[in-house]
């Protein structure tokens, strides 16, 4: 009897657990899946893939555009950071280009285009790169993509909060919910002190969200990706 007792305990007890979890991670908000879109740097991956993407090289030019310090940690579902996971950036330009559209003439060769960071104990991430412009048909936005022990664990944006363009765009509405979609969204606020006039935004990234996988076979929010698009 005593030990039916105690089985009956310990089973409520993970039950109870487990739903606290849930509700912790619930509350802590995991970060939706977007698509990769069509402009991951395939096969265009820089030389220089450190996470300053302001400075290429040895180059003493920097990028054009706003210069703004990313940041924010890498968490479990429960909270917990993550040590050694793989962030990766990429983003237009200040002229509105992709590196994965390769040499139109109008790029700015002195923005690197995609970075990378490895997380410590602490789980966090900081890049340095350019405020994100718009370009046809698109709002500003960073895109990320996360690996941990070298599998894809999420691919999502970074969008900036007060942007007009936020509400006609198709992706940013597909995170769904205004819950969800504020936690991709954040103010690109003025670093004190700067003397030239440097931003700062702060995204933490809370794995375990579901993605969802279309015709095609690949990952993304809801109503899947298009087809990626190599280049």
């Amino acid at each position: 009897m005593e030990r039916k007792q105690f089985l009956t305990r310990l089973a409520s007890g993970l039950v109870l657990s487990t739903l606290s979890a849930e509700a912790f991670a619930d509350e802590l908000g995991r970060t939706p899946w977007m698509t990769e879109g069509p402009f991951y740097p395939y096969g265009k991956l820089p030389l220089d893939r450190d996470n300053d993407l302001v400075i290429v090289g040895k180059n003493l030019t920097p990028a054009i555009g706003v210069i703004s310090h990313l940041s924010g940690r890498i968490l479990s579902a429960s909270g917990e950071p993550i040590k050694n996971a793989v962030i990766e950036i990429w983003q237009v330009d200040g002229k509105g280009v992709y590196l994965a559209q390769g040499s139109t003439g109008y790029e700015d060769r002195n923005f690197q285009g995609y970075g990378r960071f490895e997380t410590a104990s602490d789980g966090a991430y900081r890049f340095r790169t350019v405020k994100p412009v718009p370009y046809p048909g698109r709002t500003p936005h960073i895109h990320v993509k996360v690996s941990v022990k070298g599998k894809p664990a999420l691919t999502t944006q970074f969008f900036v909060k007060g942007e007009p363009g936020n509400a006609r765009d198709g992706v940013y509405r597909s995170a769904g919910s205004a819950k969800a979609q504020a936690l991709v969204t954040r103010e690109f606020a003025p670093v004190k002190g700067s003397r030239i006039g440097e931003l700062a935004a702060s995204f933490d990234i809370v794995l375990g969200a579901t993605p969802q996988e279309n015709e095609f076979g690949n990952f993304g929010g809801p109503g899947g990706p298009p087809p990626r698009r190599r280049f």
